[in-house]
């Protein structure tokens, strides 16, 4: 990858704030919410659940791309981000925090609009993560916000699939896999979320054989892509697929299918699974630094795996270690 570049990742994706609060089962079967997963919501149904949270609940800077955003700087790596806030005060809180991690946030503010996002993020005693998002500005996300100096600065351009819901948004994340192919970069897509894979099955599969390099998922987002309930299935069919798919798998490690090669690891023991908000986020922001610092994808998978155990011990999508010296410890 070229030297000379000035940021290892920019992240696309949605700005917004997670509001983090441990409820049980009882509470997601109350509000009509499928556990594991992820909701849009309106404006309205946001402000009830929020009332329902807040005592109990945690604000931080969030959403996925912007998580593993900081989970690279807290790699020593050098990310940069692109996403959508209001001229309000979340949005100022989102653009304090992200760049107090050390994260590159330059995209302009939306305006006289609609409020900055925020995520209800349920954790449930089994450590499940289940969340409800209203979008709000980040819903305006458009290619006149995707800055090709940034880009061309970039080794890798880092894409949240859940921005393909969103026909704006959608043509953003295609002027961008356009710009990194002009400037010889690199582009990665995080799946995101089974449901929003179903959506867009075939528009998911076109852009990935078109113009993706590096695709991140769970064993559930791959088989939805595939349409299969064989997870080895689908690993199979991710050998004609792109460059690289990655394939986490909980507590079974991960996988790695480049071309007609498979590498495998198993998960990094820890003694207890506190939230899994933000694992794959963090996973993803292993793997990618290890790939912008030309490692092997044995070791690219280590560092996942390594980024992802630190953060589901505890609660939040923030580390609370050092991972750069997590990883110098593990990794020569």
């Amino acid at each position: 990858m070229n030297a000379l570049t000035r940021f290892d990742v920019v992240a696309i994706g949605n700005a917004m704030v997670d509001v983090l609060a441990n409820m049980d089962d009882d509470f997601l079967i109350q509000h009509n919410m499928p556990k594991g997963m992820m909701t849009l919501i309106d404006a309205p149904s946001a402000e009830k659940i929020y009332d329902h949270i807040a005592q109990n609940g945690v604000e931080c800077s969030g959403g996925s791309a912007a998580n593993t955003a900081v989970g690279i700087a807290a790699l020593g790596g050098k990310p940069a981000f692109i996403g959508k806030v209001a001229d309000d005060k979340l949005g100022e809180i989102f653009r304090r925090d992200i760049t107090k991690y050390g994260v590159h946030f330059t995209t302009p503010c939306l305006e006289n609009e609609r409020p900055t996002a925020r995520c209800m993020v349920i954790v449930s005693p089994d450590a499940q993560r289940t969340m409800n998002t209203y979008l709000g500005a980040c819903s305006k996300l458009t290619r006149k916000d995707i800055d090709e100096e940034l880009i061309r600065q970039t080794k890798i351009v880092y894409m949240e699939g859940y921005l393909w819901d969103r026909p704006e948004a959608k043509d953003a994340l295609a002027y961008a896999v356009e710009l990194a192919h002009k400037h010889n970069r690199k582009v990665s897509l995080s799946l995101s979320d089974p449901c929003c894979v179903t959506r867009h099955r075939s528009s998911f599969i076109e852009l990935i054989k078109n113009g993706i390099d590096i695709v991140f998922c769970n064993e559930d987002e791959i088989m939805a892509l595939f349409d299969t309930q064989d997870p080895e299935a689908a690993l199979e069919r991710c050998k004609t697929l792109c460059e690289i798919v990655v394939v986490t798998r909980g507590a079974k490690g991960a996988v790695a299918i480049c071309g007609q090669t498979r590498y495998e690891i198993p998960a990094e023991p820890i003694n207890r699974v506190i939230d899994t908000t933000g694992a794959g986020d963090l996973f993803a922001a292993g793997f990618l630094t290890g790939l912008a610092q030309n490692r092997s994808i044995p070791d690219c998978l280590q560092m996942g795996a390594l980024a992802a155990a630190e953060v589901i011990s505890h609660y939040g999508a923030r580390p609370e270690t050092s991972l750069s010296e997590l990883i110098a410890k593990k990794l020569k």
